[in-house]
């Protein structure tokens, strides 16, 4: 029987698969353990350091940036066209430095009044008149008076707010009002200026004339450093201001208007007088840094004599109007013939030194001071001829409370009428504080034709 031979062992697989060919790159993840919580936070902890470390090293660099700006800025004028830097003190001294002439634009500018500002207020009353030529001033009689002649009037007159008008019998004027002359309204649009508007007359038909309350001016509620006063609130005061340039309080100020601050002249010396540099900070009891108005425009009374200290004032216009409100809101302005008498009782606010040669203080303050006669301050035991007739002077003979350093600018007021009227603007004085050596201040209610020229020039 016939067996076949035996095959031989096969070595292929039955199914045999395609070969794997190797390709670079590919390579089996090795296994590793999971990561622990405490690994986990470990690294999350190295990724905040960084974060943080990041955000330091920036923080640090901008508040470099910004000291350096501020150096910069308290040294150097920068035209932008040109990328150059001109030395501060060639700002605004009547030399193009700047390829463009940019360091003469922005400037202080110096206004000198001529001219007789047509409309006014007069008497604790409140009486309008007008003026011309011939006639010179005459009260206007509520002949024909409507609330569109008020609007008219009032808008002449600087800051307006729901502006009301009354009649005060002439029989009830002071003596040297009720004889006239007067004026009454022609047939004109109500819209007419109003000293175009009027014609004189002999009397009045009406037998009244016309009382105007513009605005809501000085009206806050009732509620002393100034050398030897104490601390106070912006509400009480909310028309002081702060004038910082580069950053740093300088002088005090008052609102008069929404978009108008008056304070002195003398903050605008040597080259204080390049715009962009001044900020005005309004609506604080406490000094700031932050924020702040700009400003537009510095008009400086143009007979301001720095040797004599006479014709102190000067005018910033905000580059937009502030808003009014229980912090924030103007203080009135005298009427003419206010007839403050020695002895009136009169207030000084201020951030200004709190003794001569000392520190600013960063809280706002207040003092009570009367207002001295004329004759006193002006006598030889006290400052002499020094004294004209655009300075009043308050405070006590003894010192002890005073305006000082720092509250330049800023306003002595009076409470007259249910309303604070700004009586005088923080001027000179020798020292402060000392004996014999009382406060000086520009007379505001001598500069009311000069600060309405202004105001309706510079719309």
């Amino acid at each position: 029987m016939w067996i076949p031979p035996l095959a031989e062992e096969s070595t292929r697989p039955l199914n045999p698969r395609q070969a794997v060919v190797p390709r670079p790159g590919r390579h089996r993840r090795p296994m590793t353990a999971p990561k622990t919580q405490k690994e986990k936070a470990h690294k999350r902890k190295r990724v905040l350091l960084t974060v943080l470390t990041v955000l330091v090293l920036l923080g640090i660099l901008a508040t470099a940036a910004y000291f350096i700006k501020k150096v910069i800025d308290s040294k150097y004028f920068f035209c932008k066209h040109s990328i150059t830097f001109v030395p501060l003190n060639k700002a605004c001294d009547g030399v193009a430095d700047c390829s463009r002439g940019e360091d003469e634009v922005t400037c202080m500018s110096r206004l000198k009044v001529n001219t007789t500002f047509p409309v006014r207020l007069i008497t604790g009353q409140s009486v309008l008149q007008v003026y011309s030529p011939g006639p010179g001033w005459r009260s206007v009689c509520s002949d024909g008076w409507t609330p569109r002649h008020t609007l008219t009037a009032c808008k002449q007159l600087g800051y307006t707010h729901k502006p009301e008008s009354t009649r005060i019998a002439v029989t009830s004027l002071k003596p040297s009002l009720s004889s006239g002359p007067f004026a009454a309204l022609r047939s004109v649009s109500a819209s007419t200026p109003l000293h175009q508007a009027t014609s004189e007359r002999n009397s009045c038909k009406s037998g009244a004339v016309v009382s105007l309350t513009c605005s809501d001016c000085g009206k806050v509620g009732v509620k002393d450093r100034v050398v030897g006063g104490t601390d106070a609130l912006i509400e009480d005061w909310p028309w002081q201001v702060s004038l910082q340039l580069g950053g740093h309080h300088t002088c005090g100020g008052s609102l008069v208007a929404p978009q108008w601050v008056i304070t002195a002249a003398h903050c605008f010396t040597g080259s204080n007088k390049e715009l962009s540099r001044w900020k005005v900070m309004s609506g604080r009891t406490e000094l700031g840094l932050a924020g702040g108005s700009t400003v537009d425009s510095i008009i400086v009374n143009g007979n301001y004599d720095p040797s004599k200290n006479d014709h102190d004032i000067a005018m910033m216009r905000l580059t937009y109007p502030i808003q009014v409100g229980e912090s924030q809101l103007p203080v009135c302005l005298p009427p003419s013939a206010f007839g403050l008498s020695a002895g009136a009782s009169m207030v000084v606010t201020g951030w200004g030194y709190l003794e001569e040669n000392g520190k600013v203080s960063t809280t706002l303050q207040k003092a009570n001071i009367p207002l001295m006669d004329r004759a006193q301050c002006s006598s030889p035991m006290v400052y002499g001829s020094a004294i004209t007739q655009r300075m009043i002077c308050a405070g006590f003979l003894k010192g002890q409370v005073d305006a000082c350093q720092g509250d330049s600018g800023g306003p002595l007021v009076h409470f007259s009428s249910s309303r604070w009227h700004l009586a005088g603007v923080v001027s000179w004085g020798v020292g402060c504080a000392r004996e014999r050596r009382p406060g000086v201040y520009c007379n505001v209610e001598e500069m009311l034709n000069w600060i309405h020229t202004v105001m309706q020039k510079n719309p």
